[in-house]
């Protein structure tokens, strides 16, 4: 787990998708703040967490706060998007193998929610 972790880490501060390729399991499953239903499948994951890379890595994402127990991970995160203050978190949990299995973001405030439906919404329609 802990390879795993490290391995994000990299990713999100190098934007590497090749990083990312490697990193998700096969039968990993995506939860959106804005999407009702999970998304389940290494080709849907990969989609939904290259187009959140691409709208959170703006220059003002950054985690403030890191909880490990066993293969889970919670990261509380901060960033601005076109002037407003986005918390939330990422709860990751990691395979034997260090893979990510299961990826929830959670996003507050309801401003920051409807930002980043927004933003999502139009990186998702050019994929």
């Amino acid at each position: 787990m802990k390879l795993g972790l490290a391995a994000w880490h990299r990713y999100m501060i190098s934007g590497d998708i090749a990083l990312l390729d490697e990193l998700v399991a096969d039968d990993a499953v995506f939860h959106s703040p804005v999407v009702h239903t999970p998304q389940a499948g290494r080709e849907k994951v990969l989609m939904y967490l290259t187009a959140a890379g691409q709208v959170f890595g703006n220059g003002t994402f950054r985690y403030v706060r890191e909880l490990v127990d066993g293969p889970e991970a919670c990261l509380e995160f901060e960033c601005e998007m076109d002037d407003v203050r986005v918390n939330g978190i990422d709860l990751i949990r990691f395979d034997l193998e260090g893979r990510i299995v299961d990826f929830k973001v959670m996003v507050r405030p309801l401003k920051a929610i409807n930002k980043v439906w927004q933003l999502m919404a139009e990186r998702l329609e050019n994929t």
